[in-house]
């Protein structure tokens, strides 16, 4: 679930978050490290967890017809169709997810009804739950072509969504649009004969992924004067100052990986960082790192600083 890129962008946060905070505890920036990528599951549990709610909600719509939040409910030739939707029956009958969503206490969206019903409204008053509720064939892909679509144009979107979880969790601002993207990748990939656990893939491909993580962060922080003087040999005309702060950031972060992380090739590492640069940073910034960067492997390679080895981990 979780990228390598992904990865860096959650260790450019905790060196950020500790410039900003002027707290040189490595102790406290490993731990916000941990907690900002768990609570990245956290996240995506919860996008599922308002998918099951929304579900709820529109049992209690078919169920209460009096109380109906479209006034053409009726007019639909199945009325119940949505509330059994292949993909929502997935999601609220698995067991596996009922007990993670329990473990980890998510279940804040009963206190927090306003916001699913808003999302509920946008669904009801769609082109693409009109044109599923009037059609009067039924199938799985149907069924997972409606989710995604619903998901993509009313859920992802949604502004009042955004400033909630923003609200709820600062780094979840930048883990929005990756849980939104794994998700509608994710029942892209379902089909009527998955398991349980399909919905609750592993964060991380592997432990290695949390020491790569861990030792980056580490061995940025710790090596930060050394990193600094290899950026500065390189801008003889620019004052420390006038460098963007996240430039500044990932350029560390580049040279801490080129020269501590063998198993990595330098072209991985310059694109990755580059593209953060792109999406975090300002326009000019990814050519402006690239240049630098570029200077830097020519000298490691040609002072054997640079030792590469294997296929390197993407």
């Amino acid at each position: 679930m979780l990228t390598r890129r992904h990865i860096r962008v959650k260790v450019m946060q905790c060196i950020y978050a500790l410039i900003q905070s002027q707290d040189d505890s490595l102790e406290k920036q490993e731990k916000f490290l941990k907690v900002s990528i768990e609570n990245m599951y956290n996240l995506y549990l919860s996008m599922l967890s308002l998918l099951m709610e929304i579900h709820k909600l529109a049992e209690k719509h078919v169920s209460h017809s009096t109380k109906k939040y479209l006034a053409d409910a009726e007019s639909y030739p199945d009325t119940s169709k949505f509330i059994h939707n292949a993909v929502l029956q997935q999601l609220v009958d698995n067991p596996s997810l009922k007990e993670e969503l329990s473990k980890r206490k998510i279940d804040h969206w009963y206190l927090n009804e306003e916001y699913v019903k808003i999302i509920y409204k946008d669904i009801v008053d769609s082109d693409a739950y009109g044109r599923y509720m009037n059609a009067t064939t039924k199938d799985y892909k149907e069924d997972a072509d409606l989710i995604i679509q619903l998901y993509k144009e009313c859920i992802a979107p949604n502004e009042k969504i955004y400033d909630y979880f923003e609200d709820d969790k600062l780094t979840w601002v930048d883990d929005i649009p990756i849980v939104n993207t794994f998700l509608v990748k994710r029942f892209k990939k379902a089909s009527p004969e998955v398991m349980p656990t399909f919905f609750l893939p592993k964060l991380l491909k592997d432990e290695q992924d949390l020491v790569y993580a861990k030792q980056l962060l580490t061995k940025t922080l710790l090596n930060n004067a050394q990193w600094e003087k290899e950026i500065e040999g390189k801008t003889p005309n620019w004052d420390k100052d006038r460098i963007a702060e996240i430039d500044y950031i990932l350029l560390k972060m580049a040279i801490c990986e080129l020269l501590n992380f063998p198993s990595i090739p330098e072209k991985v590492t310059i694109n990755e960082y580059l593209e953060i640069a792109k999406e975090y940073s300002t326009p000019k910034s990814s050519i402006f790192i690239n240049g630098i960067l570029d200077k830097l492997v020519k000298e490691y390679k040609a002072s054997g600083k640079l030792n590469k080895m294997g296929r390197g981990l993407l």
